[in-house]
């Protein structure tokens, strides 16, 4: 069987297969902040405020006027995972909830029957530029778990297993396991309502760093799943003879044992796979229902209901400059790191 099943170019967003909804990879090097953990006015000069998605300098606001980030916007019917390789996010909901993660720590949130959230990257440093690397992810839930109640929880970095491979010539693989399961480890659980948390599913999220001429061994899995591999960042690496250059997706066969013999630099991967949900799929922007008239239905909540509206006196919230990395839930729960 052949183990590649197609090779493309990345793009942005990033394709996905089902039960994957949407991925993109955000890298920006943003400057010092200011005194509002911001950006300075003259730095914004040439720049679409409100729907910045153009890389200049280096990095971009997105939907931030002041601050980088996504301020406050409706989700119904799916699911997001937002992983931190590098920066600051800070989170905060229509729950009251909310809360600040860093390098290596991943948020997972439900939004089930329907949430409003905020994502910015607020720019803590003073002195020194503020790098911020992520993936956004959405998983979607299929029609039995679509009205949950919302939920999220966070994966901490120091909590999340880690696979450290040494191949026979000693060179180095690092594997974080952020859904799943490879060889006897296994992933901190989901939220409770997640495709992910029915492990017959076989949801797996990986990030993978390869050494420079390493060789590692990706696992057979469910055989129904699909599995993407995105080579986001490195020069080249080889499956089956085949050599791949960076910045492309490859759909790989579930069933096998995928060989990876890396290139000549540190190469680095993130891995999505799970079984199909193989629901009808009907999208209007942040909301992912199974019908039309779902989603009519949805829009008309939203405008009923706004999600429980918005508990903040900012749309754009940060928390403090000397908060640590925390998690304040909606039942007043309070988690710190």
């Amino acid at each position: 069987m052949n183990k590649i099943l197609s090779i493309e170019p990345l793009g942005f967003p990033w394709k996905t297969q089902d039960p994957f909804l949407f991925c993109a990879y955000h890298r920006d090097e943003y400057p010092n902040g200011n005194s509002s953990m911001g950006v300075d006015i003259e730095e914004l000069n040439q720049r679409n405020i409100g729907q910045d998605f153009t890389v200049k300098d280096g990095w971009r606001m997105y939907h931030g006027r002041t601050i980088p980030g996504f301020p406050y916007h409706p989700h119904r019917g799916f699911e997001t995972i937002t992983i931190n390789k590098e920066g600051v996010v800070d989170h905060s909901d229509s729950l009251g909830a909310a809360g600040r993660f860093m390098g290596g720590d991943v948020q997972w949130m439900t939004a089930g029957k329907g949430i409003q959230h905020s994502e910015m990257f607020p720019l803590i440093e003073e002195k020194k530029g503020n790098p911020l690397e992520i993936f956004q992810i959405w998983l979607n839930l299929p029609k039995q778990s679509k009205m949950v109640d919302p939920h999220f929880k966070m994966l901490w970095n120091e909590d999340i297993p880690v696979i450290n491979h040494s191949d026979s010539s000693n060179r180095k693989t690092s594997i974080q396991i952020i859904a799943g399961k490879i060889d006897d480890v296994e992933a901190l659980g989901p939220t409770p309502n997640s495709w992910a948390a029915n492990p017959h599913n076989s949801v797996g999220v990986y990030t993978v760093k390869m050494e420079a001429g390493a060789n590692w061994k990706l696992p057979k899995t469910n055989p129904e799943a699909n599995r993407s591999l995105f080579f986001y960042k490195g020069e080249s690496f080889q499956i089956e003879d085949q050599n791949i250059t960076s910045d492309h997706m490859i759909e790989l066969a579930s069933s096998e044992d995928i060989e990876i013999q890396n290139g000549n630099q540190d190469a680095y991967f993130l891995i999505l796979e799970g079984k199909p949900i193989g629901e009808p799929v009907a999208q209007h922007g942040p909301f992912v229902m199974n019908t039309q008239e779902e989603i009519r239905q949805a829009m008309k909540d939203y405008g009923k209901t706004q999600f429980g509206g918005w508990p903040w006196a900012e749309t754009e919230v940060v928390h403090s400059r000397s908060k640590g990395r925390f998690a304040l839930h909606s039942d007043g729960k309070e988690e710190a790191k």
